[in-house]
């Protein structure tokens, strides 16, 4: 685990995974893989089963409009000089200088796991609760890069096993829901974003990555280090 942005480095360099260009702006983070990358992810801008060669998380500023957060988005994307057809994009209210990295080489792929956490909004899943039609960006947001291959429906596993992850990781820190005051299962406003190479020098395809897996665990250690530690470490300078 790692927050090379606290020390008010511009860029981090991965000792696994050199290819990746990782930046810190003033108000977002970036994400460069060098091509296309198969995705699946609930991001406000570009979400679902989409493609993509940038994954971006964005600390909105105070001026943001929830009600078009795709077109805003744009406009940011835009300015900063990227690509809006070949970037997925995150939001969130959390500091991005508090992200967390965690990577390993494992069964046949290589992870790469960026965890960017606040707990204001904490929430329980499955607990009635004052609901809305449509919401503010996520707190708590996960990208998950897979240089590997995988079924489509292992990535759904993916992203299963990285919410389960983040939701220990809130038990165990004791992050308590706000209006109830039961343990969290995480923010109301939560964003996973799952990236997958599909690079054929991978001799075989990942059909499963639950936690009885050997990707699937992997996923759910490095997933709850990450959020782990951006939580743990959210009220530090």
């Amino acid at each position: 685990m790692t927050q090379p942005f606290r020390g008010g480095a511009a860029s981090y360099l991965s000792p696994l995974w050199p290819e990746l260009k990782i930046r810190f702006e003033r108000d977002h983070l970036s994400v460069e893989c060098g091509h296309s990358y198969q995705t699946l992810s609930n991001a406000p801008f570009r979400g679902g089963p989409v493609h993509g060669e940038r994954f971006v998380n964005w600390k909105v500023p105070l001026n943001y409009d929830c009600t078009d957060p795709a077109e805003m988005m744009r406009q940011a994307l835009n300015g900063w000089g990227y690509d809006p057809q070949t970037t997925v994009g995150l939001q969130t209210a959390a500091h991005l200088t508090h992200a967390s990295f965690a990577e390993e080489e494992g069964d046949e792929c290589r992870l790469f796991v960026c965890a960017s956490a606040g707990t204001g909004n904490a929430a329980r899943a499955g607990v009635l609760r004052e609901t809305f039609s449509a919401y503010e960006p996520g707190t708590v947001n996960i990208i998950l890069l897979i240089d590997g291959q995988m079924t489509e429906s292992a990535m759904v596993n993916a992203i299963i096993s990285a919410t389960e992850a983040k939701s220990a990781a809130f038990a165990d820190l004791d992050i308590r829901d706000h209006s109830h005051g039961c343990t969290a299962t995480g923010t109301s406003t939560d964003a996973v974003l799952v990236a997958v190479s599909q690079s054929e020098s991978y001799g075989r395809v990942h059909r499963y990555a639950g936690v009885a897996t050997t990707i699937g665990n992997a996923i759910g250690r490095l997933v709850y280090a990450a959020v782990h530690e951006a939580v743990r470490t959210q009220g530090e300078r």
